[in-house]
């Protein structure tokens, strides 16, 4: 188990702690991080631990050259889970912004308020649209899941793959 890094909470660039976190759990500074070191990294990083299915997606596509993850590979693979953790915040403040209710869900009356409220000329006929649009399984209500999938279709799914 690796010992975390005596500065592993405190400021500098992403890019610093994943080195710290990195070196801290390459114990036998083998120059890579084994599956249980990857694990105990992600643990130290972002507050949980991965699943099964992320760790075996990881070493699957590293494995082939290397008995771990190098550095660099993790810190690409850091960055680009940092990036999806803060997209799905954000995600996650407008489906709040828009739920003045605190419901869970969205209604067509929220999606005209929060329309009507940034774009004030929209026709209600295009609102009604994106409406039905966004409610997949066409229950009258908007789920955060059926929200947040509206808000990333088209985006490219990087993260999906090693951070599902």
């Amino acid at each position: 188990m690796c010992a975390a890094p005596s500065r592993a909470g405190s400021g500098g660039s992403g890019r610093e702690r994943y080195v710290r976190v990195f070196e801290a759990c390459d114990e036998d500074k083998k120059g890579y991080l084994s599956r249980e070191d990857f694990k105990v990294a992600v643990v130290m990083l972002f507050g949980y631990k991965p699943s099964k299915v992320e760790v075996d997606s990881v070493m699957a596509s590293v494995q082939q050259k290397n008995s771990g993850v190098l550095l660099e590979e993790f810190l690409k693979l850091m960055s680009t889970k940092k990036a999806a953790q803060l997209h799905h915040s954000e995600i996650r403040q407008i489906f709040t912004a828009f739920d003045m209710q605190y419901k869970g869900f969205l209604t067509l009356e929220d999606f005209k308020r929060a329309f009507n409220s940034v774009a004030p000329k929209l026709p209600e006929r295009i609102i009604v649209e994106a409406f039905r649009e966004v409610d997949q399984d066409s229950d009258g209500h908007v789920s955060f899941k059926e929200f947040e999938s509206a808000m990333n279709y088209g985006q490219n799914e990087v993260s999906q793959l090693h951070f599902a």
